[in-house]
């Protein structure tokens, strides 16, 4: 049996559009978003550690240090390198650094003000190309990096991904019974371009299948 060591982390998860790498990730703060309002709260913020796994020889990568009020996002892959999300709270930043696996090197290729953020509610990034979105609780949609753009969405829309100037959003319904619609959005000012039934799912390739 293959030993990995996380450091006491037992949970894996896979990371979208490839077969060749998983992250884990402890919560010591809570989320993003629990972490952000511990520190306005006067508290400090313990970061939590991100661990890249390489299938399948399980080498295991920690591409970035933790240090205090650091608190990292869910990575994702794009052509051939991950994406890692970190906010510091101490020095009001969001960081988004680039991890090579074949190199082992990591390479930070944005900083962002995190005052130009409302808040970290739903802060994640996507693809592709990638991107910064957040999802607020009063149902707007932004695009913080590389565009800045916001709209309003539905309640039950989410953010999957964007293809070009086409913004692909699950939707949910219960009328009575669940079923799941794809609502197709343009880039620059969010009108509904397109509606299909089913749902949308990201292969090892990096393919979208649509389900339906």
């Amino acid at each position: 049996m293959k030993q990995i060591k996380l450091h006491g982390i037992t949970q894996m998860q896979s990371i979208g559009g490839t077969d060749s790498w998983y992250f884990a990730m402890d919560y010591t703060s809570g989320d993003l978003y629990e972490a952000e309002e511990l520190y306005q709260n006067g508290h400090e913020v313990k970061s939590n550690h991100l661990y890249l796994i390489h299938y399948p020889d399980g080498e295991v990568f920690e591409p970035i240090h933790p240090e205090i009020h650091n608190y990292f996002g869910t990575p994702i892959f794009y052509e051939d390198a991950i994406y890692i999300l970190c906010v510091d709270f101490g020095k009001q930043q969001v960081r988004i650094h680039r991890f090579d696996g074949s190199a082992g090197t990591v390479t930070e290729i944005q900083c962002i003000p995190l005052n130009q953020v409302d808040d970290c509610y739903n802060l994640m990034l996507h693809k592709s190309p990638p991107m910064l979105t957040r999802q607020s609780a009063e149902n707007r949609f932004e695009i913080i990096w590389p565009e800045q753009v916001e709209f309003g969405i539905h309640p039950c829309e989410s953010f999957v991904f964007r293809e070009e100037d086409k913004l692909y959003f699950s939707m949910w319904h219960e009328d009575p019974e669940y079923r799941e619609e794809i609502v197709v959005r343009s880039l620059m000012d969010g009108e509904i371009i397109e509606k299909h039934d089913g749902s949308i799912m990201e292969m090892p390739n990096g393919e979208w299948w649509h389900l339906k």
